[in-house]
């Protein structure tokens, strides 16, 4: 029997273990806010009985670790959507500013939903109504000289209207760039975080000791760093966790083995690939591939839809203007300059003498308005670059490009949204802090301490009496 002093020795274990469950509730409590906190529950199991004649005897019970309540599988599921989200809403925000910057040039970007509807003088589609009307204006006053100046200065303002169209799409795939490079700064970080939280967990629990609260910030970083792109992760040495992003082991225990780093793939076409050994990686998910595909897709479409509008009415307008004669018979001043929306202007020298437009089709006949006819149809004629379209359709088609792309990146927004959020609410039920439980739990441990130390003053006083009973 292990009798009075191993009664005691068991009672003052039982304080221990109580006065353990007692510490890790209070933790629960002090971080019922912490964010990636994961509660945290005392593992206490009875430790081995004492053979005795009269049979086994009980020793009582020990705190033997401190455990974390996660779910693994829940924890990868979550780092999962959380690289769909990132993907989506950086779409979205790229998106949105193109939309947002480009609106007042552009019209006919009113709605997300891809309709067009032309709410600004200022607009591509209205300058381009403004242009043919003012040819149709001059067919029907081939010498006037108040319809000569407005086609003159109808083209200025369309070609400025195109300038800035180009210069804003181009001065949003530099920001584009600017935060992808920012992104891909921010992941090199978070890897270099968790090789070394991978370093000091095992370090932790190879002496004896718990590395819970490492665990919770480790796991805060693996999801924020899947925000950014898609990663893979495995189980490494100990508790460590290798990643691997694109195919590329980048984390393996403590070690950084390599990181990313940007590059131009052409034409300021940046890209993402491992910094040491130089490898081209093909990403899924994040941030930094939602950015790229946004910048490449919808937003490279809508810039190239521009450029050949531009170059198109260049051509058009040139070819039917060019073959023509002005009222007095000259010939030879071509309307246009230029090669597409980033350089197109009106030809300085018709520019400053709008009495050069070659409206008439002889040089002899200065009231022919046959030209300038030809100028105005060019509204309603298809044109084979344009795939068959008039300028206006193809123009209604290329702006409802950047309206559907943007409508799609809201709707996967919402829809990440409520898949993210449900999938946190799962984590939290599972490893959150619920107050009610946690004052239930403390209250137990409590009553478990006073039983405890009530043992304690129980066997004190049987202790006195036997050595009373001693020296009687």
């Amino acid at each position: 029997m292990i009798g009075l002093l191993g009664t005691l020795n068991m009672a003052a274990q039982s304080l221990q273990t109580q006065m353990t469950g007692v510490q890790v509730t209070g933790q629960n409590l002090a971080n019922v806010g912490t964010t990636g906190y994961a509660r945290q529950t005392v593992d206490i199991q009875s430790t081995p009985d004492i053979a005795t004649s009269i049979g086994p005897e009980g020793s009582g019970a020990d705190a033997t670790s401190i455990q974390q309540v996660v779910s693994s599988f829940l924890n990868s599921q979550v780092q999962s959507q959380q690289s769909v989200s990132g993907y989506w809403s950086s779409q979205q925000t790229a998106l949105q500013t193109a939309q947002t910057n480009l609106d007042e040039f552009l019209s006919g970007t009113a709605g997300a939903s891809g309709s067009s509807t032309d709410t600004s003088s200022t607009g591509l589609s209205a300058q381009m109504s403004g242009l043919f009307s003012s040819f149709s204006s001059l067919a029907a006053s081939p010498t006037s000289a108040s319809a000569q100046q407005a086609v003159v200065s109808q083209a200025q303002n369309l070609a400025s209207t195109f300038n800035q169209v180009d210069s804003s799409l181009s001065s949003l795939k530099d920001s584009l760039n600017s935060s992808l490079t920012t992104d891909v700064g921010s992941a090199n970080e978070l890897l270099s975080n968790i090789a070394s939280l991978n370093g000091e967990i095992n370090s932790a629990e190879f002496s004896g000791g718990t590395a819970n609260e490492l665990l919770d910030t480790r796991e805060q970083d693996l999801e924020n760093l899947s925000k950014l792109t898609d990663i893979q992760t495995t189980t490494g040495t100990g508790s460590a966790v290798n990643v691997t992003i694109g195919g590329q082991t980048l984390v393996s225990g403590s070690q950084v083995l390599d990181s990313l780093q940007t590059y131009d793939a052409g034409s300021g076409q940046m890209l993402v690939q491992t910094a040491t050994s130089g490898t081209a990686l093909t990403l899924t998910g994040g941030s930094i591939q939602g950015t790229i595909d946004a910048r490449d897709g919808t937003l490279a479409t809508l810039q190239s839809g521009v450029n050949q509008l531009a170059s198109t009415l260049i051509t058009q307008v040139n070819a039917a203007q060019d073959a023509g004669y002005s009222a007095t018979g000259t010939s030879g001043t071509t309307f246009f300059t230029g090669t597409d929306a980033s350089d197109i202007g009106v030809n300085s020298t018709l520019a400053g003498n709008p009495s050069l437009i070659q409206t008439s089709g002889t040089a002899t006949a200065g009231g022919d308005n046959s030209v300038a006819l030809q100028l105005a149809n060019l509204a309603s004629a298809s044109q084979t670059t344009l795939g068959n379209q008039t300028f206006s359709d193809s123009y209604d088609q290329t702006v409802a490009g950047l309206g559907d792309a943007l409508q799609t990146a809201n709707d996967q927004v919402s829809n990440q949204t409520a898949v993210t959020t449900m999938l946190q609410t799962q984590q939290n039920d599972l490893s959150g802090v619920n107050v009610d439980e946690e004052m239930t739990n403390l209250m137990g441990f409590q009553r478990a301490y006073e039983a405890s130390a009530q043992l304690v003053t129980t066997l004190n006083t049987m202790m006195g009496d036997t050595l009373t009973m001693k020296t009687a």
